[in-house]
């Protein structure tokens, strides 16, 4: 997750990846896909925080480093319980 400095235009991102240890990998990839999805004028996005299982929705822009999706619509399924 990423929290911009007050001077800079609100904006709230996290990255995103595939974590089914059941489903194998495709060939030559080490690692599961990955996604930064973007909710601008944001600074943070109520239930999204790490290890919340969410599903998203919205038009994947190709990114320099990984495709990104902005404002996107979403769903959280399950969070994690802090004990």
């Amino acid at each position: 997750m990423t929290f911009v400095p007050a001077d800079r235009t609100a904006e709230f991102s996290a990255i995103v990846s595939e974590d089914d240890a059941a489903r194998p990998a495709a060939p030559g990839q080490g690692r599961p896909p990955r996604l930064r999805v973007v909710w601008l004028g944001r600074r943070r996005v109520p239930g999204i925080e790490a290890g919340a299982e969410i599903r998203v929705e919205g038009m994947l822009a190709r990114g320099k480093d990984m495709p990104t999706i902005f404002n996107p619509r979403y769903e959280i399924l399950s969070r994690q319980e802090n004990e």
